[in-house]
Parts: C-alpha cells; structure tokens; sequence
C-alpha cells in the first residue's frame, strides 16, 4: 500500500535476465499463483503450512473493522469503503487481523531476528511481548508462537534431512539482539552495506517448535553462507529452502531488479557444478507478484482454492536434470504445490490446506 497519488505503468523486457536464459533451457510454469491474497508475510507461511497463523488474542488496535455493510472501516476513522476508495497511510501497525483472529498482514515474529528489539527485563532472544512504539513507529505487539503442522513437521517425523537457510541471518539475529535502545544496522535496514534483512520473511521463526535454544532451530534454521558451502562440499539435506537478503530479493522499494537476477543465477550455477546435481529439482518463484499486474485470473470453486486464495500468478522456474528442457508447464499450479511434491516425494501425510487440485509439479518432470 502507498499514500502516492499513482504509479505509472510500465512494461519491462526481461530477455536480457539471466534467469530467462534459464527459463529458456529448463521449464516455466506459466500458471503457478501465490498461495494467499496478500503479500510476503502470509505467502511465506502458506510456503511451509499452507495455513494461516492464528492471532485469537490480538488487541483492538490490530484488527480489521468492518462497518454494517462489512465494509473495510479506513484506519483514520474517515468514511468507510461503502462510501469511497480506502487508502491506509500507516505509521507501521497496518490492521492485520481478521475479525475472527488469522493474521494476514506484515505482523512480527517473537524470537529474535524480529522487527521488534528486546524487552528491557526481558531475554535478548525474543521480541518484546508489548511491541515497540515511538512517535514515528507502531509495530503491534508480535504474533504469538505458532503450533500448527509445518512440511518441517513431517519431514522430521520421517527422518528426512532439511534445512531453511536465510541470507543475513546470522547477522540479523545478532543485530535482533542488542540492547532496546541500539539501533539496528542489518533488520530492515539498507545503509551501509547491510542485507536489508526481513524478519516477516522467515516463516520457521513465528513456530514455538524452532523457539530459541531448541534443538530443532539449531539443526534447520542456517544462514545463506551455510548453504553456499553445503553446495559446494555436496552436503545439502535432502530438502532445501532458499530465501535470498532483502538486498537480492528483487523486492519492489527495498531493491532493484537486476542484482537478484544475478544473485539467484549465480546460485544455479554453483548448483549445476554441484556434486549432488544429478539428484536435483530446483523450484525457483516468488513469495507474490510483487505488485506487478497479471491479467491471468486465479482458479476458484472447490479443490482450486479457499477463503485465503490463490492470489496473483507469479514466476516459476522448474530446473534440473530431471526437468523438461525448453518447456512451458501449464499445469494450474500455486505455492502449496511445493509441499505437494515433497510429500509426494517423501510419502508424508499432507498438509491439511494442500489444494487438491492443484499440480504437484511432475509434470514438468521427464518420463
């Protein structure tokens, strides 16, 4: 959301990106969609528990309001969405519950790395209960841990190595826990070389089973360097996620294009040189569309999607040696097809809010 008047619209020619060469040699899924109707935060959860986090508990000043109509009530207490256009200009605390207690918007974790510093008498590992409040800056209170089932969950169940590595993320948890009154140098932050770290895109963060000094956060949650050198010494687990720093994620206002292009590509190659090469399927996408308009409608109606999506088509690129070579996958795909794969893959229970219709992804793969 933005308080400017209006944006113009733009057309890119991306031939020139090194990750449509890629697309060009491997398979795109030119009909993949975003899990949820919304933006980073809630796409990263519905990642790894295709769910939406509960926050039963969250205070007035964090949730949605409706007027009689159910219409959105703006922020500021103006009109409502029954009478005009509704424009939040926030102060960072956006209303981010529903009325009946999901968490849908930008909401902090409570463990360190978090937008929220410490509590004064309280364990630098964690965010502050209260949230953090100055005259320019609400946060809201963080979201309780969460509990439900994550593919973390049943991977581990079944013995299936994993890991989530994080670029930054040692250098964030470091700057999350200093002093309240430190100012932060990496946590949403972009001078001065730092990897513009995002908290809201560490999804594993926000569950009490990876909760600071557990034995489960230690073992699956690296930093980014962790993976360039599990590649490179071919001792990558048998599943592997990715996220990139704010600074290489291509992310609209906080990066710019090109540098995640080169950053992502450079990975693929370090991938294909790789010992473990031969054994691989790379899934490269979105966490949403990265307010890019797309004129392709999502699937709807039962089995296709829910109260909570899927959202705006997005890119995604298929590769390996398993792959289709120059193919385009129009299989309707979205983000719970990835933990469709892998349970399929590894024979785990699914994830309740899998969509049963929705492409596992093996079309894509050779015969």
């Amino acid at each position: 959301m933005s308080a400017v008047g209006g944006w113009t619209l733009g057309y890119y020619d991306g031939s020139g990106f090194k990750l449509w060469q890629w697309a060009r040699e491997y398979t795109l899924a030119d009909n993949f969609f975003q899990a949820a109707f919304g933006g980073s935060y809630l796409n990263h959860q519905w990642l790894i528990c295709a769910c939406t986090p509960r926050h039963a508990e969250a205070p007035a000043s964090m949730r949605v309001r409706l007027d009689v109509n159910g219409k959105l009530v703006k922020r500021d207490g103006s009109p409502s969405a029954s009478v005009g256009a509704v424009q939040v200009v926030s102060n960072g605390l956006g209303r981010s519950v529903t009325p009946d207690g999901w968490s849908v918007n930008t909401t902090q974790p409570p463990y360190q790395p978090s937008g929220i510093p410490p509590a004064a008498d309280g364990p630098r590992t964690h965010a502050n209960p209260k949230g953090f409040r100055t005259a320019l800056l609400d946060t809201g209170e963080p979201i309780p841990p969460q509990t439900a089932t994550t593919i973390g969950d049943t991977l581990s169940a079944k013995g299936v190595s994993w890991a989530w590595y994080a670029g930054g993320w040692n250098a964030a948890l470091a700057d999350g826990m200093q002093a309240t009154d430190a100012k932060r140098k990496v946590i949403y932050q972009r001078a001065d070389g730092s990897p513009n770290f995002q908290p809201h895109h560490q999804p594993f963060n926000y569950f009490a089973r990876f909760a600071p000094g557990t034995p489960e956060r230690a073992l699956h949650l690296k930093d980014g360097d962790d993976f360039v050198a599990d590649i490179a010494a071919g001792k990558l687990p048998a599943v592997s996620f990715y996220k990139p720093a704010g600074r290489d994620s291509q992310h609209p206002s906080s990066t710019e294009i090109m540098s995640g292009d080169a950053h992502m590509a450079g990975l693929l190659e370090k991938l294909r040189a790789s010992a473990q090469w031969n054994n691989m399927l790379v899934v490269v996408t979105y966490d949403e569309n990265g307010g890019y308009w797309d004129h392709v409608p999502p699937p709807q109606g039962v089995g296709w999607g829910d109260r909570w999506g899927p959202g705006s088509r997005i890119p995604a690129l298929l590769i390996g040696p398993q792959v289709k070579r120059g193919f385009i996958d129009s299989t309707p795909y979205d983000t719970t097809s990835i933990l469709k794969f892998i349970s399929k893959r590894f024979d785990l229970p699914p994830l309740p809010g899998v969509r049963a219709k929705m492409g596992d992804l093996t079309p894509a793969l050779l015969p």
